[in-house]
């Protein structure tokens, strides 16, 4: 069966079963060999949140089974291919500024007013910042985070048109 060059230059992505804790090991060694021997791997992924996989993205799944074969690390080849749509939440992370606006209550997850609540004043989108104002504070007291700091807890309501 020959394959058209539309499926030549779209990859597939082929999962493949490694020893526990060698993932990194497994996707260095057999891009290694895959640049060495000329073989058409595209990309290599090694996902810390899939222990025991690596994942593959390749013309087809002979190119995968040849630059595999024989290392110690790797287990089996899963039958089959993954899409894309399979992935994507793993390779696309969403900015927790994106999710923020102003006079959005939120409680802060790290550093030193860390379990306290506040209410955000000012969204610095381009610095992953949010300035806040401490809810459990006798005082205003306003504080620069980083974003990532920050759990949304309640959105602001839309002020209604008088």
């Amino acid at each position: 069966m020959s394959v058209t060059s539309e499926q030549e230059t779209k990859g597939s992505i082929f999962p493949v079963k490694t020893t526990g804790g060698q993932e990194r090991t497994v996707a260095t060694f057999v891009a290694n060999r895959a640049l060495q021997k000329k073989k058409s791997i595209y990309s290599v992924l090694a996902l810390d949140t899939w222990k025991g996989y690596v994942l593959f993205e390749a013309p087809n799944s002979q190119v995968v089974d040849e630059s595999i074969q024989g290392f110690k690390h790797v287990r089996s080849k899963i039958p089959g291919m993954m899409q894309y749509q399979d992935i994507e939440r793993f390779l696309l992370t969403k900015s927790m500024v994106a999710e923020l606006n102003d006079s959005d209550t939120v409680e802060i997850v790290a550093g030193p007013f860390k379990s306290m609540r506040a209410k955000i004043t000012r969204v610095e989108k381009e610095k992953q910042e949010v300035t806040v104002v401490l809810l459990d504070t006798p005082y205003q007291l306003p504080i620069s985070l980083d974003a990532a700091y920050l759990k949304l807890v309640e959105r602001a309501k839309p002020e209604t048109p008088k």
